[in-house]
């Protein structure tokens, strides 16, 4: 039975602690509340940090004799101290991975009881040294900082199994082809004595494997192989189909039936070599962004909403999500599979964390692979985001903050050198079949000079937007991965902005509880030059489009040689926020959404981006290139181009072959720039029998000076 729906909840304090956990104790008093949930979604909590106590009371007849009984927190944010009757059951930590009791022995007692959970979730205020493994739900800058997701977020649930438990399933895929695909399966069986039990494996309904144990009392990791015999081979979606595979393990004792459990996975195998991914041996130039979560409180996101985030990603042209800094909620995952969306899993380290954590994640680490592992869709594991580089974009562009920046990538630090390693191994051991990045945004250094994926704010935190492509061509180790860029843009709904008291509004207000970066705006969309809000938020919106386009296509022409592929920084908004996604929280797309559809298209035909501004006579030259996503050869091919002005217009005529999955240059335009004052238009076009695709630039022509 699920114990959801309405409990009781007060503020922990000395006193409750000592009589609170009582049966008898009368809380008749204290606020209802929803659970699951966050405490912070009900009226009397709104401004809390906790701790929180909750009270419940269930009635369930005791357990059959050869029976027992477990109650389950599925998801509590973050640490937990459990009672049952009165009993002490233990002390949970981690958000994510459920929690389990044996309560055999209490349930046989009485068929009344109070379950009584104090929860704590402690506010995360260093960017350094935080001790909460939540990621992006403490202590970010694209969530209010005051945010506290505390609370029970998931249901609490009382079952009962026989004599032996299977605590944990983990099914993983070693290796497939069209032959056989080879899985790896890890349980964690929990025993009342010492037993023999036969595991039972079925796959698709078909009993695989029958393997005898003898297990002690209390824990055993057991862990065994079974062999799919011509499976059904799971693709992304821009490679096949997704046929999904069930895995069920029973648990037999003397004959009986006394647990299972279930894991629907795919049949495939994922490599890396050098950033270049492989699915089945097919390589895959990956276009995406990155995830955050559906709410800012998991709780509060629906299934419904969860799948529609997947699907506005899908019709984005996306081939991957990084979910960052979160792991979200199961529907993403389940949905992911179903879709043939390929993620890259961030485990919830985001900047700095304190020596004490170490523990927490490794185990936490190993957790993650238990719930995660055996969903097809996860094609990486990353174990820290931006270990160094925190609280560089809150602080500033100050010298200050660009030296420790600096100092951190190229000198040890405790998180990249030491948390960031342990939690690498800890992925590996738990699951041999992934890569695992130790950690995110983090340059080459010494003393291996290889660095991990790239972090290139070019045109928001650093230079210009072309500055991108000027580095790809002096230090294109680089640019094998790009897993951050943007800039940030208002979105539409937006009534957190004062629209009456522009432009002064509460910019201090508006960085510290949503996010917005004015020191940064003032560099590149200055809000003094614009005359009202809307003005000044098209402005942000087109800066922020032109900037994804450009670097997106970039990009794109260094297909393979060298980068792999990219995720924008970021999708979607988790709450009322001024961030870099393309979709705020209410899913209105930004400008840039449309940007980033076009330049992901399967086909695009471009050009160099030309100067924002030129003179009349100036030289003008623009390489022109095919990218084709596609699966197939496209010939013969056409691209035609034109470059229009006031009064006149000039074109270019290029033809070849486009190979399957490759990028081609195509041509160069050299040409002049005309004395015509105003906009110069460049228009591309590309043919291949009932195959087009199109293009366009813009410069403006100004008078010498």
């Amino acid at each position: 039975m699920e114990l959801r729906g309405v409990w009781r909840a007060a503020l922990a304090s000395d006193e409750l602690r000592r009589t609170a956990v009582e049966p008898t104790y009368d809380d008749s008093a204290w606020s209802e509340i929803e659970v699951p949930g966050h405490w912070r979604s009900h009226p009397g909590f709104t401004d809390s940090d906790g701790p929180v106590v909750y009270r419940h009371r269930y009635q369930l007849a005791p357990p059959e004799p050869g029976r027992r009984r477990w109650i389950t927190l599925d998801g509590v944010f973050y640490q937990a101290d459990v009672w049952l009757d009165g009993a002490y059951l233990g002390d949970p930590e981690g958000y994510f991975a459920p929690h389990s009791f044996d309560v055999t022995a209490l349930s046989a007692l009485d068929a009344d009881h109070v379950l009584t959970v104090e929860v704590t979730c402690q506010p995360q205020r260093s960017v350094r040294g935080k001790r909460s493994i939540t990621g992006v739900f403490q202590h970010w800058d694209a969530i209010d900082r005051r945010w506290n997701p505390g609370g029970l977020w998931r249901p609490v649930q009382v079952h009962d199994t026989g004599p032996v438990r299977l605590a944990r399933l983990r099914v993983l895929t070693r290796d497939a082809d069209d032959a056989r695909a080879h899985l790896l399966l890890t349980a964690r069986l929990d025993s009342d004595v010492r037993r023999r039990v036969v595991l039972r494996t079925r796959v698709d309904g078909q009993v695989v494997a029958e393997t005898e144990h003898v297990l002690a009392t209390g824990t055993n990791d057991v862990g065994w192989a079974v062999d799919v015999d011509r499976p059904q081979l799971w693709w992304p979606r821009a490679l096949g189909e997704q046929p999904l595979t069930d895995v069920v393990v029973e648990v037999v004792v003397d004959g009986e039936p006394s647990d299972r459990a279930e894991r629907r996975t795919g049949c495939r195998t994922v490599a890396w070599n050098d950033w270049i991914l492989s699915v089945n041996g097919e390589r895959l130039f990956l276009k995406g962004s990155n995830l955050l979560p559906t709410c800012a409180g998991l709780a509060d996101a629906t299934p419904d909403m969860v799948r529609r985030d997947v699907e506005l990603a899908l019709d984005a042209g996306l081939d991957v999500l990084r979910v960052h800094g979160h792991i979200g909620r199961p529907e993403l995952y389940d949905e992911a599979d179903r879709v043939g969306l390929l993620l890259i899993q961030d485990f919830p380290l985001s900047w700095g964390y304190a020596r004490s954590v170490r523990r927490q994640a490794v185990d936490q680490a190993r957790e993650a692979v238990d719930l995660l592992g055996h969903h097809p869709s996860i094609a990486l594991w990353i174990g820290h985001n931006d270990p160094v580089a925190a609280g560089v974009g809150i602080e500033g562009d100050s010298l200050r903050s660009r030296l420790r920046f600096i100092a951190g990538q190229q000198l040890p630090t405790w998180n990249k050198t030491v948390l960031d390693r342990w939690v690498k191994r800890s992925f590996e051991r738990a699951d041999p079949t992934r890569a695992t990045v130790p950690h995110s945004g983090v340059l080459p250094h010494l003393p291996l000079l290889d660095g991990t994926d790239s972090h290139l704010y070019f045109g928001w935190y650093h230079g210009d937007a072309g500055d991108l492509e000027r580095l790809a061509a002096r230090l294109p180790r680089l640019v094998r991965f790009v897993s951050e860029l943007g800039a940030q843009a208002v979105p539409d709904a937006a009534d957190f902005l004062d629209a009456d008291r522009w432009p002064d509004l509460d910019w201090e207000q508006l960085a510290e509880r949503h996010g917005l970066q004015k020191w940064v705006f003032d560099q590149h969309v200055p809000p003094a030059e614009f005359a009202d809000l809307d003005g000044w938020r098209r402005a942000t919106q087109r800066y922020q489009a032109d900037l994804l386009r450009r670097q997106i296509e970039a990009l794109r022409r260094l297909k393979y040689r060298p980068t792999g592929g990219f995720c924008t920084f970021c999708f979607n908004d988790a709450a009322p926020t001024v961030s870099w996604s393309v979709l705020d929280h209410e899913r209105r797309p930004k400008a840039g959404y449309a940007a980033l559809r076009d330049a992901c298209a399967p086909l695009i035909v471009t050009a160099t981006w030309p100067p924002a501004i030129v003179a009349p006579g100036d030289p003008l030259e623009l390489d022109l290139h095919v990218v084709n996503d596609l699966r197939h050869d496209l010939a013969p091919a056409v691209v035609t181009a034109t470059m229009s002005w006031a009064g006149g217009q000039r074109s270019w005529h290029y033809g070849g072959d486009v190979p399957a999955d490759d990028c081609v240059q195509v041509g160069r335009i050299s040409t002049t720039v005309p004395e015509t004052l105003g906009t110069l238009r460049l228009d591309l076009r590309f043919t291949a029998g009932e195959t087009t695709a199109t293009s366009s630039y813009a410069t403006f022509v100004i008078a010498r000076p």
